[in-house]
């Protein structure tokens, strides 16, 4: 499969006369699993949204493939292969878990009504939702919900996802399912750029890691590289942290 890359370059963000974010730059290329971490007001939700299409940037560039995307907003850039799940639920509350999956895949214009039940029930059978297909959204557990609103990303085709908080509020149990669904995406072929509070659990999962301090890029590199850096463990993890 062709690699495909999504790329961020110097990314700034002012608001009145702070810069919340001076010079950030990172890349995920497609089947690879990217964190983004940082301390609390360090520029890394900035740093993410902007990516995503949330925020706008005041400078630098947003590329997917050789495609600008700085301009364009979220739903634009998620037709060009960008997926986007938020912290909150974002699950239809009172529809099915198939009429949550249908309601996005009936906005693919060039899929016909045998295509979108067939891409359906493929879905419902990737991330073991089958039988949960007839349940409302607000009867799911935390995990069942994050399986929905992945498999309901995936209904786009995306060629990115980008994870905000996945671990947030979930139990022992749903961490290690989410785990194990990050990690299929990467299987099948999607990068995955993940933001979260959960250092331990992020580093995990992660082939490379991004840390964001003072609105500044603090390291870069594979998980064990990030731990060694003195600079990292002193303003951020703690000299004892420990995967």
């Amino acid at each position: 499969m062709e690699k495909y890359t999504l790329e961020a370059k110097r990314l700034g963000k002012k608001y009145g006369a702070r810069w919340v974010v001076n010079n950030v730059s990172m890349k995920v290329s497609t089947g690879e699993i990217v964190g983004l971490l940082g301390p609390n007001g360090a520029g890394k939700t900035t740093s993410f949204y902007m990516i995503v299409g949330l925020v706008a940037a005041t400078r630098g560039k947003v590329r997917m493939g050789d495609e600008d995307v700085t301009k364009m907003p979220i739903h634009l850039r998620a037709r060009r292969g960008l997926g986007y799940l938020p912290q909150e639920a974002s699950v239809f509350r009172k529809l099915s878990v198939e009429d949550n999956i249908i309601a996005i895949l009936e906005t693919r214009k060039e899929l016909n009504k045998v295509q979108i039940e067939e891409k359906l029930n493929e879905l419902l059978d990737e991330f073991s939702i089958q039988h949960i297909r007839k349940s409302l959204g607000m009867s799911l557990s935390g995990g069942e919900r994050r399986r929905v609103e992945i498999a309901r990303a995936l209904a786009m085709d995306p060629k990115f996802i980008l994870l905000d908080e996945p671990f947030a509020g979930v139990d022992p149990v749903s961490v290690i399912e989410i785990k194990e669904v990050v990690r299929h995406l990467k299987d099948r072929g999607i990068g995955v750029l993940i933001t979260d509070h959960n250092v331990r659990e992020t580093l995990d999962i992660c082939e490379r890691a991004y840390i964001v301090n003072a609105g500044n890029m603090l390291a870069a590199g594979s998980p064990e590289e990030v731990l060694a850096d003195e600079t990292v463990r002193k303003v951020y993890l703690g000299e004892d942290f420990k995967l």
